[in-house]
């Protein structure tokens, strides 16, 4: 088997759209009234479900978290420390929800974390270094 994509299970459609597209700089052409996006971002599909949808979809209900939540955490990474100070206080000014300050850790890396409008952790962080796959 491949990893083949990355989905979130989300309440507001609207609201997810436009953090992942207008905060973080996701490509995604969907209106926001759709019930599914599918997106590629840096080589990976993303995808956001509506939790409605997916559940008629799979015959199931589940239980969703509220608040922030620890299940996962989508990590972006930029190429220097400077962008992790600079990227995190952008997306805070845009509306994501800071949850740690950028900092310094011991095994080299800067890192912080936010959250999106439904509680989902994002990392930004940096090794000093241009990306590499």
């Amino acid at each position: 088997m491949h990893l083949d994509g990355f989905g979130l299970l989300v309440k507001d459609m609207p609201a997810m759209i436009r953090f992942y597209r207008d905060v973080l700089g996701f490509e995604i052409r969907e209106s926001e009234d759709t019930e599914n996006v599918y997106l590629i971002k840096d080589g990976t599909l993303f995808l956001l479900y509506g939790r409605s949808d997916f559940e008629k979809m799979t015959d199931h209900s589940y239980e969703y978290i509220k608040g922030l939540n620890g299940h996962s955490e989508i990590a972006l990474y930029v190429d220097t420390f400077d962008e992790v100070d600079t990227e995190f206080s952008r997306v805070t000014e845009m509306g994501a929800k800071a949850v740690m300050p950028p900092r310094t850790m011991p095994w080299g890396q800067r890192t912080c974390y936010v959250a999106d409008p439904e509680g989902n952790l994002i990392e930004i962080g940096s090794f000093g270094k241009p990306f590499e796959r």
